[in-house]
């Protein structure tokens, strides 16, 4: 109340863990107050109304899995602290991502193919709650979209064993068996999520404002800012100081939280007709 949010009573969505406060007014100023009140605890602060979101837009690299997969491919080439390095600057927004991505994709010419298959069964790791995330949204009736400014032999990969409906991303240039240094055109890095976040709503009849977008890095900004409730996920300072929340203390289910969602609600099992493990 000192704050000038006008609070009413909470109440539970997970008696202990997730709570649901409605203010009558200065949404920035409830978020900051809570912020301050209460450290290690995650806060989204949304506009009244349907809580459960329609569309999700999610990014892969460190967001939906926990590792970037650029920088392990230039593992298995001995060129990983080079890449590194250039990835981490275009996540901060120092670097323009079409411009670094052809960069590092340079640096892992002549990799055998098969390391991609490799580096799949090897290095990638889902985020924790994130197949919980993506198949109860779908259960209520969601669609859920990968995106990434990595690669398509990851992502379909990585988007088929968390339940997501499609996933778009990039594609590396491959000849003979190896990799060309190079990645096909159009390269989809801020705009393309942008416009995949625009399209995908558009074609279902979606109001951006039942839109839900997660991810970390700068070039996640643009469909951060676009969503009906854009969120950074231990994200770096470009994309947290763009989103309408962060969260940082917990995993991907705090986004189920932030819809309304108790435990009891969530689906933690594949659809019908799938084979995968949840």
């Amino acid at each position: 109340m000192d704050a000038g949010c006008g609070p009413d009573p909470f109440e539970w969505i997970e008696r202990g863990d997730a709570a649901c406060i409605a203010f009558q007014w200065q949404l920035q100023c409830a978020r900051d107050a809570l912020e301050e009140a209460f450290e290690g605890v995650d806060v989204v602060v949304q506009w009244a109304g349907a809580m459960r979101r329609r569309l999700l837009v999610a990014d892969m690299d460190s967001t939906m899995i926990t590792v970037e997969c650029i920088d392990e491919l230039a593992d298995y080439a001995g060129r990983r602290a080079e890449v590194a390095a250039v990835t981490e600057r275009a996540m901060r927004g120092e670097l323009a991502f079409e411009e670094a991505l052809d960069a590092r994709v340079a640096l892992l010419r002549d990799l055998d193919e098969a390391v991609i298959d490799r580096c799949h069964e090897e290095r990638v790791r889902v985020t924790p709650g994130a197949k919980a995330l993506v198949r109860t949204m779908r259960a209520q009736g969601a669609y859920c979209l990968l995106v990434s400014g990595g690669f398509g032999r990851f992502a379909d990969r990585v988007a088929s064993d968390i339940g997501f409906d499609a996933a778009v991303a990039n594609r590396l240039d491959i000849v003979e068996g190896r990799l060309a240094g190079t990645v096909a055109r159009p390269v989809l890095g801020a705009r393309g999520k942008l416009e995949a976040l625009r399209e995908a709503a558009a074609m279902r009849g979606i109001p951006l404002s039942d839109t839900l977008a997660v991810g970390d890095g700068a070039n996640d900004v643009p469909m951060l800012a676009a969503a009906g409730l854009g969120v950074a996920y231990h994200a770096k300072p470009a994309a947290a100081a763009a989103a309408d929340a962060r969260i940082e203390a917990n995993d991907l289910t705090a986004l189920l939280f932030a819809q309304g969602y108790s435990r009891k609600e969530w689906v933690l099992q594949s659809h019908p007709g799938e084979s995968r493990d949840p």
